[in-house]
C-alpha cells in the first residue's frame, strides 16, 4: 500500500475528535514510513471499511 496512490478522488473535509494517543502514534509512524498522515489516515479508513462492508447498506459504485 505504500506504493498506491490515495486521496486520488474528490476530496472532502472531516473533522474528528480522536484521542490523543492515537494521532500521535500516527504522526510518529508517518515520520518513520515517509507516508503522509492523510494517507495513513485514509488507509486505515479504507482496511476498516472493507473489514465491514456489511454496515454499508448502500454502497457507492465507485469506490
Amino acid at each position: 500500500m505504500k506504493n498506491q496512490p490515495q486521496n486520488q478522488g474528490e476530496l472532502k473535509d472531516l473533522k474528528v475528535m480522536i484521542e490523543a494517543n492515537v494521532i500521535e502514534s500516527f504522526e510518529r509512524m508517518s515520520l518513520v514510513s515517509g507516508i503522509p498522515l492523510a494517507d495513513l489516515v485514509v488507509i486505515a479508513l479504507k482496511r476498516y471499511r472493507s473489514s465491514h462492508l456489511d454496515w454499508d447498506v448502500n454502497p457507492s459504485k465507485k469506490d
